[in-house]
């Protein structure tokens, strides 16, 4: 709850673990009646007789008073972020043992409001832990006391990080997941990790592009109404804040979670300024706190609205704080997006802002970049898979949250906990599912080579076509990096005199991030405007499909393929499913055989392999 020192954030660097956390979705029924969770599953039973329940779990209910709301009779966001905030770090304090303190929070969105009178429901727990951090996810959601009608109002990932009282660092103990949503949840944090650790990266690159650099300039060329404009200079708010000891823990260090509400609380008036109306927020960026605040600490507290989009904005909030005569501390940087609604509830249109000269305009077009960043991240990231089309566009803005979405995917297909059994052949196993009119296929087979070995010969797709009869022929055609490569496939036809397919592939692959962790080589089609399709070629698309390797011993491997099926992909494993062949096995102890013959060599993926 308070926030990390200069010294702790040495350990939230890239080469650094820390990790990630859970969530859980649910949404008002139309009758009002308590829908099921997303992720409900069927109660743990343990030995005792009693029901499993996470040891780092937290639970937090509070009825909204009015001076917990604003003038509109609903919850703060301030407040809601100072309660998620306390819940989040008990359950790390629980876990670690001993005090924690805040270090980031990822995207927030905000999909519902609150009302005086309802209570609002907070739930945490740690998903994995890291040597001295880890992150909490937290789901807050409303009840409606009257209607008994429960709905979610936002759900986020905090990283703690665990402090001794003593000269040494605290290193946790290693979360142990029990239940199929816990071990889905560990699964994914390294990924989403990752994603995280390339996020500041991801902004310098996207500034950098040049095809950004021409968006930007052709909207400044189509000009707006100068008259409507509003100065950003007239948005500008300053305030400061004396932290007192209720504002802070028992170590004296400010709590994150009121760093948080004062900055939303100034960032709502800079918002106002432009629109002369109350706004709503509606998304928290991603921020990480950049050093220490304690009791006497003056914080002074700047926001100004940085751009605007048609029916939101974007408003830029800056922490620091200072004792005496010291110098100013940054504490912390955020970028709030509000909207204004009208009586009906819908976002109405914002006028246009003028900005600043220098860093002025230099604010703005970040606010562009975060825009692109934010949609991309919803769009990729937040979609359902009934919502994703198969193929997306790739482009290297993008290319975070395609392959964080790639690997995502093949790891929540992974985790299914309702495989069936089809057919074995020479201890070849060959399982199904069939969930929400898809079917999906998992080949599994042990093979006596090293999983670091057969990671690198099956990462690279190149080599597929010395074992895999499906695969005619294929090209890298864009080495993204180290990790993640585009290749052309080109796949003979399923039918005599019938055309041939192709597949423009995005081959995602990552080590273990810890022990117990698979090798994982992750695939799924995007679309490249250098490769369209080819009238006499059919274009065919994977929507997840792709490797898991798990360490058996030194020199024995477990590799599991999977494949969710389409209608490009049903003709050449059908007969397989339905049990009129077994081809299946004999690609697999190609598989095998290839593997065998290339088990000597080295284990890591060098600059050439690319």
């Amino acid at each position: 709850m308070g926030v990390l020192t200069t010294e702790e954030q040495a350990d939230h660097r890239p080469g650094k673990k820390r990790e990630v956390g859970f969530a859980s979705r649910s949404t008002m029924t139309s009758d009002g009646s308590r829908p099921q969770l997303e992720h409900d599953e069927a109660e743990l039973i343990m030995e005792d007789g009693g029901v499993y329940r996470n040891p780092t779990e937290v639970k937090m209910s509070q009825i909204v008073l009015p001076c917990h709301a604003n003038h509109r009779k609903e919850l703060s966001v301030g407040q809601l972020l100072k309660w998620m905030d306390s819940t989040a770090c008990l359950s790390a304090e629980r876990h670690a043992g001993c005090s924690c303190v805040t270090a980031s929070v990822d995207d927030i969105h905000f999909e519902r409001t609150i009302g005086v009178g309802q209570v609002v429901n907070i739930q945490a727990k740690v998903n994995r832990a890291f040597n001295t951090s880890m992150e909490v996810g937290i789901v807050a959601s409303c009840e409606d006391l009257y209607s008994d009608s429960h709905w979610t109002v936002c759900q986020a990932f905090a990283t703690f990080v665990a402090r001794s009282t003593g000269t040494e660092k605290v290193h946790l103990k290693q979360l142990v997941p029990r239940t199929h949503r816990e071990q889905v949840e560990y699964s994914v944090a390294a990924e989403r990790r990752r994603m995280r650790l390339i996020h500041i990266d991801t902004m310098k690159d996207l500034l950098n592009s040049t095809s950004f650099q021409s968006s930007i300039s052709e909207r400044v060329d189509e000009g707006q109404d100068e008259e409507k404009e509003v100065p950003a200079e007239r948005t500008r708010v300053e305030s400061v804040e004396l932290v007192l000891p209720p504002h802070a823990n028992h170590q004296v260090s400010t709590f994150g979670g009121q760093i948080m509400a004062w900055m939303e609380n100034v960032a709502t008036i800079a918002a106002s300024r432009l629109c002369n109306s109350h706004p709503t927020l509606r998304t928290i960026d991603m921020f990480h706190f950049r050093g220490p605040s304690q009791v006497g600490d003056r914080l002074i507290l700047k926001a100004i609205v940085n751009n605007t989009f048609k029916n939101s904005m974007e408003v830029g909030v800056c922490a620091e704080a200072y004792q005496g005569e010291e110098p100013l501390r940054h504490i912390n940087s955020a970028f709030m997006t509000f909207e204004v609604l009208d009586e009906e509830g819908s976002p109405r249109p914002l006028p246009p802002i003028h900005p600043e000269p220098k860093d002025g305009k230099r604010r703005y077009q970040e606010a562009i970049a975060r825009k692109k960043i934010r949609l991309d991240r919803k769009y990729i990231i937040s979609c359902k898979y009934t919502e994703m089309p198969l193929s997306v566009p790739w482009d290297p803005t993008n290319q975070v949250y395609l392959s964080y979405n790639n690997v995502f995917a093949l790891k929540m297909l992974a985790a299914r906990n309702k495989w069936v059994l089809s057919s074995k052949k020479n201890n070849v196993k060959l399982y199904t599912l069939e969930e929400n009119q898809t079917l999906s296929f998992r080949v599994e087979a042990e093979v006596k080579v090293p999983a670091a070995r057969a990671f690198l010969l099956l990462s690279d797709l190149s080599r597929r076509p010395e074992w895999d009869k499906h695969y005619k022929q294929c090209e890298l055609i864009v080495p993204v990096d180290e990790d993640d490569l585009i290749y052309r496939v080109l796949t003979p036809s399923v039918s005599e005199g019938g055309k041939v397919q192709d597949f423009i592939l995005l081959a995602s692959r990552r080590p273990p991030c810890d022990n117990g962790d698979p090798y994982v080589v992750a695939l799924r089609s995007v679309t490249l405007p250098t490769h369209p399709p080819i009238d006499d070629i059919n274009r065919g698309e994977v929507f997840c499909a792709g490797f898991t390797i798990y360490e058996v011993s030194e020199s024995v491997s477990k590799i599991n393929y999977y494949n969710q099926t389409n209608p490009g992909v049903l003709p050449y494993i059908a007969t397989d499913i339905a049990g009129l062949s077994s081809s299946f096995c004999s690609t697999f102890l190609s598989c095998n055989k290839f593997l065998m013959e290339n088990r000597t060599g080295p284990s890591v993926i060098s600059n050439a392999a690319m």
